[in-house]
């Protein structure tokens, strides 16, 4: 049985929102599946991905293949690294605990690159709504200079 990671599509006609599951590749796209993996909200800045990261794992052990946009998804939360990681210490090249060092080191830096990520979207939109309000009233200011001229002739 040919097993596949890939995306289920669910929520409402231009919100999408993607289970991410283990299914057989016969399967329908919407259809029956083996395990839900995780979700993936696309509807956010940066995207919400919560993923089983062990469960990935023994499926991609098992031989699952992930489709293009489930391997983007998987690779980057971690999993197609963590899959690389402990295909090194099938062969002997680490131990365990090295490779677990790895990954969590891994993982830190990659929360760090996403909270800067969402850290510059929310200063950007400060900046917007700060260059909107002074906008605003630079032409409240206007409207008022204009009008004042002919409450004077009343």
């Amino acid at each position: 049985m040919p097993v596949k990671i890939r995306l289920q599509r669910h929520g409402k006609k231009g919100k999408p929102f993607y289970w991410i599951v283990a299914a057989d590749s016969r399967s329908k796209r919407d259809g029956r599946f083996l395990e839900k993996l995780g979700t993936y909200d696309p509807n956010f800045n940066p995207a919400k991905i919560d993923l089983d990261v062990d469960g990935s794992v023994a499926w991609l052990g098992k031989g699952a293949q992930p489709t293009d946009t489930a391997r983007a998804i998987l690779s980057y939360k971690g999993v197609m690294f963590k899959n690389h990681l402990l295909g090194g210490v099938k062969k002997g090249a680490l131990t365990e605990e090295q490779a677990e060092a790895k990954f969590t080191a891994w993982v830190d830096a990659k929360e760090g690159k996403v909270q800067g990520k969402k850290d510059g979207l929310a200063q950007a939109q400060v900046d917007a709504d700060t260059k909107a309000f002074e906008a605003e009233k630079a032409v409240n200011e206007a409207r008022i200079a204009a009008a004042a001229p002919a409450q004077e002739e009343e």
